[in-house]
């Protein structure tokens, strides 16, 4: 079954699943076992890690373009709805999560942020729950950032204040002081 070839030009946001976004360098012949090969040279500034994906190869290792920001509504939306059945032991969900985030589909990450998310202050989360939350919390807002013209830190806030996330307490913050009444 033939699939279709992907385009991608210089200076073009995509996402590799495993990784989050990352911008196209260029594409470059190399000579590996005496084929040419084209690759694609994926910079991803977050982690300062290149990546080169052979061309004839993208479609496979799940590499694509950004979403459109419908889609990413979409997802966010997704987010919102109720918890997700939690029947299964937690080792075999958190194995099912990091699946959903290393797929790098919108959908899948918003069911990750949308089953750990906290609902009130009063939640606690485990510590690898916590981890789960945030890694796919953080591949959502990189998407969200690029197509809102924003940083990565802002469009996570934006995305948890759309979702009703409540704000941590910050343990570490300075008292204020109270000033006496005056009579």
């Amino acid at each position: 079954m033939p699939s279709k070839k992907l385009e991608f030009k210089n200076g073009q946001f995509v996402v590799y699943p495993t990784q989050g976004v990352g911008k196209v360098a260029r594409v470059e012949e190399h000579n590996v076992a005496g084929q040419k090969i084209q690759m694609i040279v994926i910079n991803f500034e977050q982690s300062n890690m290149t990546l080169r994906v052979p061309l004839d190869r993208a479609e496979i290792s799940g590499l694509r373009p950004l979403v459109s920001p419908k889609k990413m509504d979409e997802a966010i939306s997704s987010a919102k709805r109720a918890a997700g059945a939690k029947r299964m032991v937690w080792a075999r969900r958190a194995a099912v999560y990091e699946e959903n985030i290393n797929s790098g589909d919108p959908m899948k990450l918003a069911e990750v942020v949308r089953d750990l998310q906290r609902r009130s202050s009063a939640d606690t989360m485990t510590f690898s729950g916590r981890q789960l939350y945030m890694r796919a919390l953080e591949r959502m807002a990189q998407e969200f950032a690029i197509l809102h013209k924003i940083d990565v830190d802002s469009a996570s806030e934006k995305i948890e204040d759309i979702l009703g996330v409540p704000k941590e307490i910050d343990l570490n913050a300075p008292e204020e002081e109270i000033e006496p009444e005056s009579p």
